[in-house]
């Protein structure tokens, strides 16, 4: 048994980007991860190393009770973990936080508290509504929407009705009292309010009402929880300050389809156009089998006039096995480089320090072969290309035909199809939630229609379909299925921008 410490860690009202600095520290380091139902899943990927318990705290159903919670956190503590209690919004704002804590006192656990953005401030400034503004408020109170009626708890509806801006938290299904106790003990019918559904999420919805009509009107939308209701004057400026849910992807499902190593990026652009992401990956990067093949090219590189790399993962594999057999940049001597779009010449730059002398103005292999031709001639020149297993061989076949004294093609890394389709994919396409599937590659595109099954094209109708080059296009025709878009240039930029101008 050694001395563990806990920290009750404020997981934020939903988007895992208003994580602080230190909670997303403490979660890397943690032992143990105790998280709760308004805690971002997403968030758990700081902490891949950690033990995680999933302790519910929904309304109404209770994976665990507060007790055993309080049980769990010191018992773990005694253990000698570091303890990280993952808690939706802020652990002392109606988080029963301050409960946690004492228990962990009583029993002598070492704690910290790591605070948290709060749902009030983040969803109601998603939905932009400023919970405080000079010419309307200079407070503003915080609620709970639990009240126990005639318990010691109860509120004074007297003293809050002349309050000019109240947040209430967890009050949806008490909304009807809530805003007839307010309007009975003084407060204006007509005032503005909004309640607030999935605050700071992509599944954000907002309801604005007067005060006498919010109850129907949330009824009506069938709002439910979590959601938090906002009181005031300060509502009317959501009509001009509105940014979140006016973005271009905002309420969509779109499916990236890339795999894990790749779609971090792509991920994070649709997420920052207010998109709600489902990652499928189909393939995965795995390693050659046989080493063998790649070090001796590696090891005989500088012999060659031009490297090749045509993907940001083949610079990746390249370097880090460069480095696994004790060599370097250096190994590629004099060689000139040449790189098929932006992303692969950025990361050639970045993994190896080395400048590219060639980047075709079209990112296709048939593209790069026609100006290595046209601008250094190719005959008696030697070409060795660092890719992927499945590599189209086109490039190879043109540089041979133009009198290339060798094109020697090495696969640096391998591509695994993947075994099955996330199910909150499968469920989505059978709920129709699926707006957009984003394709880069015709690999990907065959992979994804054979794991979903053979009735795919029945199951993708209405959704759209984006591509990233018209590779990738002429194999999603192949499969019976027509691009909504291609990208201009054929990137993630490219993509993502004719997705935008396509909404």
């Amino acid at each position: 048994m050694g001395s563990g410490i806990v920290f009750l860690v404020g997981a934020g009202p939903g988007d895992p980007g208003l994580l602080t600095l230190r909670g997303a520290e403490l979660l890397a380091g943690a032992d143990v991860v105790i998280y709760d139902h308004l805690a971002n899943p997403q968030l758990l990927s700081h902490c891949p190393q950690a033990r995680k318990i999933y302790v519910g705290k929904q309304s109404s159903a209770h994976t665990m009770t507060q007790e055993a919670i309080n049980e769990l956190l010191v018992r773990e503590g005694r253990a000698g973990n570091r303890v990280v209690r993952l808690k939706g919004g802020d652990p002392f704002i109606f988080g029963r936080g301050g409960e946690e804590c004492q228990e962990l006192a009583a029993a002598g656990i070492a704690f910290e508290v790591v605070p948290g953005i709060t749902a009030a401030v983040a969803a109601a400034a998603y939905a932009g509504i400023p919970v405080t503004h000079r010419e309307f408020n200079s407070s503003f109170t915080l609620i709970t929407g639990h009240e126990q009626e005639g318990g010691e708890g109860e509120i004074d509806w007297a003293n809050v009705a002349r309050l000019p801006c109240v947040a209430f938290y967890m009050g949806v299904k008490s909304l009807e009292r809530i805003c007839a106790k307010l309007i009975e003990h003084g407060k204006s019918a007509a005032t503005p309010a909004a309640s607030i559904q999935w605050g700071t999420t992509p599944k954000q919805r907002t309801v604005l009402a007067t005060l006498a009509d919010l109850p129907v009107q949330v009824a009506a939308a069938k709002l439910g929880p979590p959601a938090i209701t906002i009181v005031g004057e300060v509502v009317k400026l959501r009509s001009s300050l509105n940014w979140f849910e006016t973005r271009p992807f905002f309420g969509q499902s779109i499916v990236v389809t890339r795999t894990r190593q790749q779609a971090s990026d792509l991920t994070r652009k649709l997420l920052n156009l207010g998109a709600a992401i489902i990652e499928a990956p189909t393939i995965e990067l795995t390693p050659p089998k046989d080493w063998s093949s790649v070090d001796e090219a590696l090891r005989s590189a500088a012999r060659f006039d031009w490297i090749v790399f045509t993907s940001a993962n083949g610079v990746a594999f390249a370097k880090k096995r460069l480095l696994e057999i004790g060599l370097d940049a250096r190994a590629l001597g004099a060689a000139k480089i040449a790189a098929i779009g932006p992303a692969t010449a950025a990361a050639v730059t970045a993994e190896l320090a080395l400048r590219v002398d060639l980047l075709p103005r079209q990112f296709v292999a048939e593209a790069l072969a026609d100006e290595l031709i046209a601008r250094d001639g190719v005959k008696g020149r030697r070409f060795l290309l660092l890719r992927a297993d499945i590599a189209r061989p086109i490039l190879v076949e043109k540089l041979l035909a133009a009198g290339a004294a060798e094109a020697r093609d090495v696969a640096v890394y391998e591509t695994q199809p993947a075994s099955t389709l996330p199910a909150e994919l499968t469920e989505a396409l059978d709920a129709a939630r699926v707006t957009w599937i984003t394709f880069a590659s015709g690999g990907t595109a065959r992979h994804f229609t054979a794991l979903l099954g053979d009735d795919y094209r029945r199951r993708l109708a209405g959704v759209k379909i984006a591509s990233i080059g018209p590779i990738t296009s002429a194999a999603l025709r192949e499969l019976g299925l027509h691009p909504t878009v291609q990208a201009e240039t054929f990137d993630i930029d490219g993509l993502v921008s004719a997705m935008v101008r396509f909404t």
